[in-house]
């Protein structure tokens, strides 16, 4: 099943918009160091849900700006993510073998290219959030990319994941597997809301409200995916089903179980919905993105 598929014609519009901008901002395949150059652009172009980059875009069209500005910041967030995910697949990390549905990047190009996509990557990211025209104004522009270094940082999602290697084969209260997974999934889902409030020029009141909505989709994203790994099938899923009980990770359905689980996951997007109410029509894609991390089957 395409992700994809599950999100509404104005959605798949920007998705669209998305694949264009990234595969523009990638090196070309043939361009020297050629390994380098093809095993970033598999580790970005493979497919994918684009969840960050939406959020990017619909922030910005839910607070009247255009989304054609919002191309930079949409791959920044990408960037960053694919990186994450080459180095979380490698055997010192999740080790494993499957990423969306195709062998992961270190099973195609051997362990040190992957290592080097990622840290291109990531490099490019803040490379492109940097460029002139990538924000309205100076100001803006530091603020975007001091948003985006903190999400992806200790403090964010490389903190996260090392919460999560830490926690293999512990109990943790539902409280710090909620912290864990705040840092290493949601800080960039927030961090990509924020991207877009900032380059619309949102107020303090409205960045507050988004960032509520983002902090509970970012969990409910997280909910969601514990879930699926109980219940999916990897040809369904894209990735390996059963691993993280298989490693010995702590999911909430191992410390609430499935039906506290589901309960949990209605709460955070009456959360995310509640926060965006005030825009009203305008925030019905924000409003169908928390839907679709709480309902995705992939």
């Amino acid at each position: 099943m395409n992700p994809n598929t599950e999100l509404g014609p104005a959605l798949q519009a920007l998705i669209q918009r998305a694949e264009q901008a990234l595969d523009a901002c990638l090196p070309n395949a043939e361009q020297a160091p050629v390994e380098l150059h093809r095993a970033m652009r598999y580790a970005v172009l493979g497919g994918g849900k684009r969840l960050r980059p939406l959020q990017v875009y619909a922030t910005a069209h839910a607070l009247g700006h255009d989304e054609a500005a919002l191309d930079a910041a949409a791959c920044a967030v990408e960037l960053i993510h694919a990186y994450s995910l080459v180095h979380d697949d490698l055997p010192a990390m999740d080790d494993d073998a499957l990423r969306r549905g195709r062998p992961t990047c270190h099973i195609v190009f051997g362990e040190a290219m992957a290592i080097l996509a990622g840290d291109a990557l990531q490099a490019l990211a803040f490379e492109i959030l940097a460029a002139p025209g990538a924000a309205p104004d100076p100001a803006t522009g530091m603020r975007m990319l001091h948003a985006l270094g903190r999400a992806c940082g200790a403090e964010g999602m490389a903190g996260g994941q090392a919460l999560d290697l830490a926690a293999v084969g512990r109990k943790l209260t539902l409280a710090e597997l909620e912290h864990m997974h705040a840092c290493k999934t949601g800080a960039l889902i927030r961090a990509s809301v924020q991207l877009g409030a900032l380059a619309a020029g949102a107020d303090e009141t409205t960045l507050a409200a988004l960032d509520r909505y983002a902090a509970a989709v970012g969990l409910a994203f997280q909910v969601r995916d514990d879930i699926l790994d109980v219940e999916g099938e990897s040809a369904v899923i894209g990735k390996t089903a059963g691993k993280d009980a298989a490693a010995d990770k702590p999911t909430f359905p191992s410390i609430l179980g499935l039906d506290a689980s589901r309960a949990r996951l209605g709460e955070l997007t009456a959360t995310a919905l509640d926060a965006i109410a005030p825009l009203g029509p305008r925030g019905e894609l924000l409003a169908e993105l928390a839907r679709y991390a709480a309902q995705r089957h992939r």
